[in-house]
């Protein structure tokens, strides 16, 4: 019988179960052209390179799946990723780097350079001439901005209106010019798309539309090795994988990750997104691409999006078991269990959009009928993936009432 659990969610989750699930499907050519073998390969070579590269911790969270009722439960701490605070440096940075070697080989003929190349500044009378934008929430504007200043071309950054003057700051302390938008997340996607025909720049997005697929593929791939080091690190592979959504670029590199290493036998997967941004949930329930509209406004920052991208639906359609819609309040209760475990836990600095996969294990937990759909019972193995620390400081420290320093009892 599961015990009581000292987390304590809002009664707001809805859970939608995908009617197009499909252990069975195959991993075919049109999965298989968004992300690959070869393509984690060339990521895996690239990303390893670069200065500060190390694989992130993987806790084992014992307490928190005795709360659950679940075997075992580990969480894939992305927060110390190349200092940049998330998972987001995997993926955007990766992309910049992908879309110069092309560059360069197009301009000056010839295949493409070697990493090592760029790292040295061998093509920077190339590379300068290079201007690199992306609309954010934050995090992947960090990331494209830190690839702009590292490999050394230039940068501008697209936010919309709720996005926090820390995270903004965040973003211009990597020498990136940083312009606000008016309306959602979506409106400073295509701000930024305009704004880069008319001035003959690079849009490095991690959503994808309609025209615009090529470079969100560098992105995902990016971000699948944060799958294979889960992976390696694991004695067993999970049963089940919860991730939180956004466009669903991450979610859908961990998905098709474990779908070719699994094929038939991959985990659950089950998606998390944000009650007031549930553009998955809409899409699930729809059975096609759906977006959701108004402001989006959501504590998960990096969660707010309305449209999902076409890419990640490749993958996801079949691949994705179900979604699970995530208050802020659940989202804030995730943070503060994490950074106050009483059951002998490591500590843990999570930051807003780092535990919807979390919430959603726990509102999967209260209805008996889901649990068993979806085979989630005493003997899951759980994985999750916490995709950001605190990467607001300072409203992390008003959600949970201690700096991260605190939660970590660093001096």
């Amino acid at each position: 019988m599961q015990t009581a659990s000292r987390v304590t969610l809002s009664c707001d989750g809805e859970i939608i179960r995908n009617p197009l699930a499909d252990p069975q499907a195959a991993y075919g050519e049109a999965q298989e052209a968004i992300l690959s073998d070869a393509g984690l390969a060339q990521a895996r070579a690239a990303i390893t390179a670069w200065p500060g590269y190390a694989t992130t911790p993987l806790h084992r969270l014992e307490g928190l799946a005795r709360e659950a009722g679940v075997a075992a439960l580990h969480y894939k701490d992305e927060g110390p990723r190349f200092g940049l605070g998330s998972f987001k440096a995997l993926g955007g940075a990766y992309a910049v780097a992908q879309l110069l070697r092309r560059e360069i080989a197009a301009r000056r003929g010839g295949e493409m350079p070697a990493m090592e190349e760029i790292l040295r500044g061998d093509h920077r009378d190339v590379v300068r001439e290079i201007t690199v934008c992306c609309a954010t929430d934050g995090n992947h504007g960090r990331s494209v901005a830190w690839g702009a200043q590292t490999f050394g071309c230039n940068c501008v950054i697209f936010i919309h209106a709720t996005v926090s003057e820390g995270r903004k700051t965040a973003i211009e302390a990597y020498g990136a010019e940083v312009r606000r938008t008016t309306g959602n997340y979506d409106d400073s996607v295509r701000e930024a798309q305009h704004t880069a025909e008319r001035e003959g720049w690079f849009v490095v997005s991690d959503t994808s539309y309609p025209g615009y697929t090529e470079i969100p593929k560098d992105v995902m791939q990016g971000y699948e090795l944060m799958a294979a080091e889960a992976d390696a690190a694991l004695a067993e592979p999970p049963t089940h994988i919860l991730l939180q959504t956004g466009v669903g670029g991450m979610a859908a590199a961990v998905a098709a990750y474990f779908k070719r290493r699994y094929g038939a036998a991959r985990p659950k997967i089950i998606l998390a997104d944000p009650v007031n941004s549930a553009c998955w949930a809409e899409t699930i329930r729809a059975g096609v691409p759906t977006a959701v509209h108004g402001d989006l406004d959501t504590l998960m920052a990096g969660l707010a999006c309305g449209e999902i991208s076409i890419n990640a639906w490749e993958v996801l359609r079949e691949s994705c078991d179900a979604v699970v819609t995530v208050s802020d309040a659940d989202a804030i209760a995730l943070m503060t269990a994490l950074a106050a475990p009483t059951s002998g836990d490591t500590p843990i600095v999570a930051g807003e959009s780092a535990v919807a996969g979390l919430a959603a294990l726990f509102t999967l937990m209260r209805s008996e009928e889901d649990r068993a759909a979806l085979e989630l019972g005493p003997d899951a193995r759980v994985l999750v993936f916490g995709t950001e620390a605190d990467t607001d400081p300072a409203l992390y420290q008003q959600l949970v009432g201690r700096s991260a320093a605190q939660v970590l009892q660093v001096t």
